[in-house]
C-alpha cells in the first residue's frame, strides 16, 4: 500500500525530541517490512511559527514569512530522513519526491513553497502518487466539531465525509496557520478522494494501527 505520512512539527517538538523521531523511524521501518511504501512530509511546528513571528515583527512580507518557515520544516525533515537511512538531502519539489519514491520504499520532504503548508504538500503528493491513504499525525486526537483547545464542549468525530470536513475547517491560508488540517489541503483531498486518517501523533504506534486498518483517530472518506 502507498501511504503518505504527514508528521506535524508540533508532534516532533521544539527542538525535535529524539524519542519521538526514533519512534517514527521504528514505525516506518515496521511498515516497510510489511510491504508498504511510505512518503513522509514533515512540518516545522513551533519553530516555524517563531520564525514567522520574528519575520512579521521585522516587517517582512507574508511570502518572506512563509519562506523562512519552509526552511525550518526542511531541517526537521532532514533530521527524520537521516535517522531513517542517512539521507543527506530532502526533495524540494513534488517531482523530486516522486522520483525518490520510485527508487526507494520511503522518502522524506518538508515544505515546498510560500502559500502552501506541509498539509497541502502531503495532499498533492498523495494525489500525484495515487496513494491509498494519507495519515495526519497531529497534536489532537482527531477531527472535532470545533477547536477543542478553545471549546471544551467540542466532540471528536470518529468518521466523517470530506464535505463535512470542509464545513468544519474551510478557510484560507495564512503564514503559520495551525489547523488540524489546512483548509487548502482539504480542498485537494476532497477532489482526489484519498482516504485520510487524522490522529494523535504523540505515539507513532498509532500510525501503524491506522495503516493496518485499525480504528484510531478520525477517518475521512
Amino acid at each position: 500500500m502507498k501511504v503518505v505520512l504527514r508528521i506535524g512539527g508540533s508532534v516532533l517538538g521544539s527542538p525535535p525530541s529524539a524519542k519521538v523521531v526514533n519512534g517514527y523511524a521504528e514505525a516506518i521501518s515496521d511498515l516497510n517490512y510489511e510491504g508498504h511504501f511510505i512518503a513522509v512530509v514533515v512540518g516545522g511546528g513551533q519553530v516555524s511559527r517563531e520564525y514567522i513571528k520574528s519575520a512579521s515583527e521585522m516587517g517582512l512580507s507574508p511570502y518572506q514569512q512563509d519562506t523562512v518557515a519552509i526552511h525550518a520544516s526542511r531541517l526537521n525533515a532532514r533530521l527524520v530522513a537521516m535517522k531513517l537511512g542517512g539521507v543527506s538531502s530532502v526533495p524540494t519539489s513534488i517531482d523530486g519526491m516522486l522520483q525518490r519514491l520510485a527508487r526507494n520504499r520511503v522518502a522524506v520532504m518538508g515544505g515546498l513553497k510560500p502559500g502552501m503548508t506541509t498539509d497541502t504538500v502531503a495532499a498533492i503528493v498523495a494525489q500525484r502518487w495515487r496513494a491509498d491513504l494519507l495519515v495526519k499525525a497531529s497534536d489532537q486526537n482527531g477531527v472535532y466539531t470545533d477547536d477543542p483547545r478553545s471549546n471544551k464542549k467540542a466532540k471528536k468525530l470518529d468518521k466523517i465525509t470530506y464535505e463535512k470536513l470542509k464545513q468544519i475547517l474551510g478557510g484560507k491560508h495564512r503564514p503559520g496557520i495551525h489547523s488540524i488540517v489546512d483548509p487548502v489541503a482539504v480542498d485537494h483531498l476532497a477532489e482526489s478522494r484519498v482516504k485520510l486518517v487524522v490522529l494523535n501523533g504523540s505515539d507513532a504506534k498509532g500510525v501503524v494501527k491506522a495503516v493496518r486498518g485499525e480504528k484510531v483517530g478520525t477517518l475521512v472518506s
